[in-house]
């Protein structure tokens, strides 16, 4: 999907850094003194326009959300949507998810939030789906022991590709979903801006759990 680009996102997510956080680094370990509290962390890897996010923190005011987004002109909207909603247990991080081990530190991590990422069909480009296990080893790193990784997807071939990753790396499965509309617990689920899409035109959705066996 072609994103139009914000001349103006830049300059308006300096002056919200108590929302979009500079420099993350800075907070390894410490992110309770960024909320000002002490209660479960919540990271989304692409929180895209902060759909999903907004809705989970509503659904979970004791948890603290923080939504990763690379693009400066998607996550702006994000930001749009934090300052409307008043969501004062969300923040978010302007940069490549790649160094997730330097904004996080072990341990620090409950839940850990893929959605509808890019499939990257090609084998050639195997590497860079999310659920590949250099990314997992960062997420094993990151989440607290009986951590949880929630992945959603549209895409069959990279859910069984996620499926078998996640298992060979020692995950454990739970909550697998081949339809997660018609599943026994889809009034609980949050969507995002695509899964919106997708399901009004008809597509699966597909849903699992990995849980952090440590």
């Amino acid at each position: 999907m072609r994103v139009r680009h914000k001349p103006w996102a830049r300059g308006k997510l300096e002056k919200h850094s108590d929302i979009v956080i500079p420099s993350p680094r800075y907070y390894n370990g410490e992110w309770g003194e960024v909320f000002h509290r002490e209660a479960p962390l919540c990271v989304e890897i692409g929180t895209g326009k902060g759909k999903f996010i907004i809705g989970m923190a509503k659904k979970r005011p004791d948890a603290n959300f923080i939504g990763i987004e690379l693009n400066e002109s998607i996550i702006v909207s994000a930001l749009e949507k934090c300052l409307e909603a008043g969501a004062t247990n969300v923040r978010l991080i302007n940069e490549d998810a790649r160094g997730l081990t330097d904004f996080f530190a072990e341990d620090e991590v409950d839940d850990l939030y893929l959605n509808f990422c890019d499939p990257w069909p090609k084998k050639r480009h195997e590497k860079r789906r999310l659920t590949y296990s250099a990314f997992l080893a960062q997420y094993e790193y990151v989440l607290k022991s009986h951590g949880v990784i929630h992945f959603k997807t549209d895409n069959q071939g990279l859910f069984e590709y996620s499926l078998e990753s996640f298992s060979q790396y020692g995950f454990l499965l739970r909550n697998i979903s081949l339809d997660l509309q018609h599943a026994r617990d889809a009034k609980d689920n949050v969507m995002t801006e695509y899964e919106e899409k997708f399901t009004d035109k008809g597509q699966r959705i597909y849903r699992c759990e990995a849980v952090c066996s440590d």
